[in-house]
């Protein structure tokens, strides 16, 4: 199994200036048509990415996932009131879950999101180690007690990602939802393998970038904003 980089092939092309203009009032203009596309686009590269990361071998997987953990270790400030948001992992995401709680109990605060309705942003809820957990959208847990919080750090699972930092999720389009109204802009690393680096997602105007993205494969990437 191929263990490199992969991308998109020739659909992908180059990255687009973001397939809009701005209006008058300076407001991102879509073109309805472009939109569909891109959605259409959107769904067969998820499910083809999804595929890829599914038929990676469990070692494989935990040995990136060991060396990415190490790569947030240097990335997430640990300053005092410092409070990262991991996640619950599905379909073979990078599993933080033993790192999740070496940080809580090494004294970092630690999140998980909440998503309990489409359509709506993602709240927070601090986790501990031991915490009683419920379950959400898509049987995901999530702490079923504890204090909603704000994070300062947002850890992101990508299905995939371009050298922009754009981020190719699930389309519910929880994230950027919920990043949209986070006032404090928090530090959003994007996490996942290798092999989701694409070309380009055809990024729109709701989409927001991330600062970082941890792999587990050479350096980080780090968002090239002139992309």
């Amino acid at each position: 199994m191929a263990k490199g980089v992969r991308d998109s092939g020739d659909d992908a092309g180059s990255p687009p200036c973001f397939l809009h203009e701005l209006d008058s009032d300076g407001v991102p203009r879509v073109d309805p048509q472009q939109a569909v596309d891109v959605a259409r686009w959107r769904k067969a590269e998820r499910e083809r990415l999804i595929a890829i990361r599914l038929e990676l071998s469990a070692e494989y997987r935990a040995e990136q996932t060991s060396a990415l953990t190490s790569q947030l270790d240097r990335l997430i400030p640990l300053a005092h009131g410092t409070i990262v948001s991991v996640y619950w992992p599905i379909r073979a995401e990078p599993d933080l879950r033993a790192w999740m709680r070496l940080k809580a109990e090494s004294g970092l605060r630690v999140a998980l999101p909440v998503a309990l309705a489409l359509g709506r942003p993602l709240v927070f809820r601090e986790w501990r180690p031991g915490a009683p957990m419920a379950r959400g959208l898509w049987k995901i847990p999530y702490p079923a007690e504890g204090a909603e919080v704000v994070p300062n750090v947002v850890l992101a699972p990508v299905v995939g990602f371009d050298p922009a930092g754009y981020r190719l999720g699930y389309g519910g389009g929880f994230f950027d939802r919920t990043l949209a109204q986070i006032a404090s802009e928090p530090l959003v690393i994007g996490v996942g393998y290798p092999e989701a680096m694409i070309k380009t997602i055809f990024p729109q105007p709701h989409d927001i970038p991330m600062k970082w993205i941890a792999t587990g494969a050479g350096t980080p990437l780090h968002r090239d904003p002139a992309i």
